[in-house]
Parts: C-alpha cells; structure tokens; sequence
C-alpha cells in the first residue's frame, strides 16, 4: 500500500489558517503580539536575505531567524547538500557504528579553534550550553557555574540557572545554584573564584541583550584567573560564532583566548537541519567519557544525524569559498559607520555599537523640549516603546525587519544575513533615516506610541 502525502496540496488548502490555527494550537500569545504590532504579514517565499509576500513585494531580512539564517534562505550549496544526502538513504542513527559525516564535521569545524579536540553534536543552542555546563561540572568535581548579568544562554533548565534576566527565570524555579557577576568586573569574578566552589564562567563574548561587547582584555584575563583556580572558561559562540562578529568566533578579536568549552549552533545549521555543537578540549571530553560503561553517560537521539552533519558541512565550505567572514567585517563596518554618522543629527539616536553584522542601535532621552516631554510619555508607560516604534514603520513603510533587542531595552539589534553587501545597507541606511526623520518631526510615529502606551498599561 502506498501512502500519498501532497504538502503543496494542504498548504494551498489550509495555509491561509496560519494564525487562526497558531492561537488555537499552539502559544496563543504571539499572534496576539503580532496583530499589536502589525507585524501579522503572510509572507510566501524567502531567497538570500529577503522574503516576498504574495503581491510579490519584497522585505530586507535583517534579522535572519534570529541569527539562524547566517547565510540566508535556501542556500544553493547547502540545499544541494541535503538533496544529496536524503537521496543517498545512508542507514543513520544505527547508534552502533560509527558514520563518517559527524567525524568530517568535527573535523572541519576544530580547523577553526585549533585549541580544542574534540566536539560533541546536539540539536540547538540552549543543547550546546547544557553540554558545556554538564562537561565542566565533571571535568572539574566542582557544582557551581558563573554567568554574566543580562546575559543570554537558553531556556531550558540548566541554561536558565545561568541566564541573567529575571523576566525569562520567572516562575520555573527551583534553579541550580549558579552566580551572576557584571561582565567586565574581574573583582567580582576573583571574589567568587575564592569560594573554590566554581566551575566555569560562561560568557558571551559579545551579548545578544543590547548589544554589548566584553571590555578589551577581560576575556585574556578572566581565563587566567579561572585557570589559577582550576575552573574553566566557557564561551557561548550561539549567535556570534560562525563569522558574525567578522572573525569565525567573536571571542578570536581578543589575542591569547583559547576557552576551554565553546557553544555552537544557529547559522551551522544553514537554516535547514537544527543543529548545535560544543567543541572543547580533550581531557574535558576524557573525564566525561572516563570507561567503557560512561559511553552514553551524555547524547543526543538526532545528535549526528547525517541531514544536521551535511547542512553543517555544507555551510563551512561555503563560509569558507565564498569568504562570508571577510563579507560580515566589511559590510559590518560600513553599515556601522553609516549609523554612526547620523547620532549628531538626531537627538534620539544616542549610540551605535557592536561588531561585524551583529550591531546595537540605542535610544537616549532627548534635549528639546518637545521631544523629551513625548520622550517622557513613553518611558512612564514602559521602557522600550520607543524602539518598537522604529521597528515598526521599517516594517510597515519600509518593508524592513528588525526586532527590539531585549524587554525594557531601547535597543535595535541588527543581525541580518552575513551574505548582505552594500546595497542592503544603502536601503537600511536611507529607511532608518526616513523613520527618524519622522520621529524628529512629530510624525505618525507618535500615534503609534500612544497605541502603544494604551497597550501597555492596559497589561499592567
């Protein structure tokens, strides 16, 4: 018996459900959100670094899935690759062989941290983080982990317990016993290596909430008191490995740092295939897997599943034949130095900061006095409204998708496709100029706000 299974059919039929059937099955919340917002858009199709909707209207992606879409949708190369791979009926996941693709993955992806030895594969992000906890836990017999405050590193439980936003932690306590310090204070650091208790720091080199970078030196040094204490340096890649900050790893712009455990994920996955890895060193991996009866002691079930390790190999011979890392600091650098040169023209733009294509556009009070007093408005009612309000006439006017750093931040996050050149940023550049030129003048803009102050307090 044959089964006949047409996905063009159903989504033909039944696509036009998508957010009837997202409120009623799945988190009800976020077409709520996007209806707010405006951003309830049905797009049809995504190439590079856009998406079209079905009037054939094209939207500058400069979000790319949260960092996932590092080389954009639908890479010729790595759709050729899964193509491949599924076409191949390799017999994967017999869990009693060993296949060749997850030992050429590693292989390829430890040309890039020549410190580190061996990887293991997971499914995601938050999966990376939760081997690198559990790895350093065992590798040096001590329970607790350091984080940095307003740092991000997961959702689920060990990731939580090391994550430094309240609003995420909230309700799903009872956590692990883990420490927040200030990144960038090695006093707070040493004070807590004293209590010889410590594992590991774990740290984005550059964080993802607001876009903020580790202080010049803090890495180099932090590794040397965490190695004076036998405690290990973990550094969560998630979002800026894989050439988004304009080197493989961000934490690679500071010389002389080789962390112990880095996180993987996202933008190996090509968009395709979810995917995480944690390469560390050798003795880490050796004290973890220490006989023959701790084999299974940490896996995965589609860990090294050959579709993930095709995607994955497939997007570092990409990455490096077509030199997106070269792309991401080039481009970065122009699109940072168009935005930094409007912060003398509008009062409301108080900085740009960031590395490579991962770049933080924030928002400061204002000097004139009608500006501040509808500045004032916003802020009484939540802090971040303003941002939101530049996210969403890019979107509407502009056909541009960004997103709001982090809740209460007036922060933009750019992390768009690291294939973007400088036509993108020309079109960046020039909507950003027009949204601000709008908000300088009065403009709806700010009856959008009162939207969303009405919104907001109602939600108080």
């Amino acid at each position: 018996m044959t089964t006949e299974f047409d996905l063009g059919a159903l989504l033909a039929e039944r696509g036009a459900e998508r957010y009837e059937l997202h409120a009623k099955h799945l988190n009800h919340q976020l077409p709520r959100m996007l209806h707010t917002i405006g951003f309830d858009k049905v797009y049809e199709r995504g190439e590079g670094a856009y998406f079209w909707d079905a009037e054939g209207n094209d939207y500058l992606d400069m979000l790319a899935g949260f960092g996932v879409m590092g080389l954009g949708r639908h890479h010729p190369v790595v759709r050729k690759a899964l193509h491949d791979v599924l076409d191949a009926q390799l017999p994967d996941l017999t869990r009693f062989d060993c296949a060749p693709l997850p030992g050429l993955l590693a292989e390829r992806l430890l040309t890039h941290s020549p410190h580190l030895d061996r990887v293991f594969f997971g499914n995601s992000g938050t999966e990376a983080v939760e081997t690198a906890l559990k790895f350093a836990r065992r590798a040096t017999g001590k329970p607790r982990i350091l984080y940095c405050e307003h740092s991000f590193h997961g959702l689920t439980t060990g990731s939580l317990s090391v994550l430094g936003e309240e609003g995420f932690r909230d309700g799903f306590g009872p956590l692990l016993p883990d420490t927040a310090v200030p990144l960038g204070d090695l006093d707070a650091l040493a004070r807590e290596l004293k209590k010889g208790d410590v594992a590991a720091l774990i740290v984005e080199p550059i964080q993802g909430k607001g876009v903020h970078e580790a202080p010049p030196g803090y890495l180099r040094a932090a590794q040397e008191l965490l190695h004076q204490h036998k405690a290990l340096l973990i550094a969560d890649e998630v979002q800026t490995g894989l050439g988004r900050t304009g080197d493989f790893y961000a934490y690679q712009h500071e010389d002389g740092v080789e962390p112990d455990l880095v996180c993987v994920a996202k933008a190996l996955s090509g968009g395709y295939v979810p995917v995480s890895a944690t390469p560390g060193k050798d003795w880490i991996f050796k004290k973890v897997y220490s006989s023959m009866d701790r084999v299974l002691v940490h896996s995965a079930s589609f860990g090294s599943n050959a579709q993930a390790m095709a995607a994955g190999l497939a997007v570092l011979s990409v990455m490096e034949n077509e030199q997106i890392v070269a792309n991401a600091r080039a481009t970065g650098e122009l699109l940072k130095s168009r935005l930094s040169a409007l912060i003398d023209k509008y009062e409301l733009l108080a900085d740009v900061r960031g590395r490579g294509l991962m770049i933080g556009i924030e928002f400061g009070r204002p000097k004139s006095l009608k500006l501040r007093g509808r500045w004032t408005m916003l802020q009484a009612a939540r802090k971040g409204l303003f941002a939101q309000m530049v996210v969403v006439p890019l979107l509407q006017r502009h056909r541009i998708l960004t997103q709001v750093s982090g809740d209460h931040l007036e922060v933009i996050k750019l992390i768009p496709p690291l294939v973007i050149g400088e036509r993108e940023v020309d079109r960046f550049v020039d909507a950003f100029s027009a949204v601000m030129d709008d908000a300088h003048g009065g403009g709806l803009m700010w009856d959008f706000g009162k939207t969303l102050v009405k919104q907001a307090v109602a939600n108080r």
